[in-house]
């Protein structure tokens, strides 16, 4: 690894100038590459060199870049979110590369997050698969005292756990079916850990699942890619609860 001197790398990019037109791979070489710098701060000094040619900028997500809000989602070197294990792009640094170093960098490829220009893909399929029940919806009022409603350590850890999931569908790129059950399983598990979820239990289950599948996402077949790539190491357990409440709602819902 190259953690001295400045060095150059040649960059693969692909290129699609948007939804449903054809796009392609794109070599670029990037010269005087720090081995300090982020590998989103690689591709802003690519983009000024393009500006400056008059040339169109590589289009590609951020806004954080301290690995919390999941935008910067890439596919660098065949690796979801680069070759660092629980970590984003922002959070990959150049050191990682040495001089000459081809890299390779592409957009999620989910039929379910369809590109829109470039590096950029439409992820909002996840926000309806929340939109569909992710919530509680009861009118509980002001901020009830801390231990108004206990909640046993465990219980409250592991949704925790689940609640960290940070929605940036690294899970559903890394799954070789384009399933989103990693993401909506910790959504589940999150709100059914908890006693303020329980009146809507059911209903969101059903309802979480069946927005999940009508978005076209795949189904799990314990390849447990997601839980390598997540950033948050949300664990397929929730998975598993995620098919329990989902069967336990099928055999005890009133609809």
């Amino acid at each position: 690894m190259n953690s001295e001197k400045h060095f150059s790398v040649t960059v693969r990019v692909w290129r699609q100038p948007g939804p449903g037109e054809p796009g392609k791979m794109v070599s670029y070489r990037v010269k005087d590459v720090s081995p300090d710098m982020s590998f989103l701060e690689m591709l802003d000094v690519l983009n000024e060199d393009l500006l400056k040619k008059n040339e169109s900028p590589i289009t590609f997500e951020s806004d954080c870049r301290e690995g919390i809000c999941g935008c910067c989602g890439l596919v660098v070197n065949g690796d979801v979110h680069g070759p660092d294990e629980h970590s984003t792009v922002c959070q990959l640094h150049m050191r990682r590369f040495r001089d000459g170093d081809v890299i390779t960098v592409e957009p999620w490829r989910v039929k379910s997050f369809p590109v829109i220009k470039d590096l950029a893909v439409d992820r909002s399929a996840l926000d309806r698969v929340m939109t569909a029940g992710g919530f509680v919806s009861v009118n509980v009022g002001a901020a009830p005292e801390a231990n108004a409603v206990p909640v046993d350590k465990d219980s409250a850890e592991e949704a925790m756990d689940a609640a960290a999931c940070i929605g940036c569908g690294a899970c559903v790129a890394a799954c070789p079916n384009g399933a989103a059950m990693l993401f909506t399983g910790a959504k589940i598990s999150q709100l059914a850990l908890l006693p303020q979820g329980g009146p809507e239990r059911a209903d969101r289950a059903l309802n979480m699942v069946a927005a999940m599948d009508k978005e076209g996402f795949g189904n799990c077949t314990n390849e447990y890619e997601c839980e390598a790539v997540c950033p948050k190491q949300v664990k397929v357990a929730n998975i598993a609860r995620m098919n329990r409440e989902f069967l336990r709602a099928n055999l005890f819902s009133k609809k």
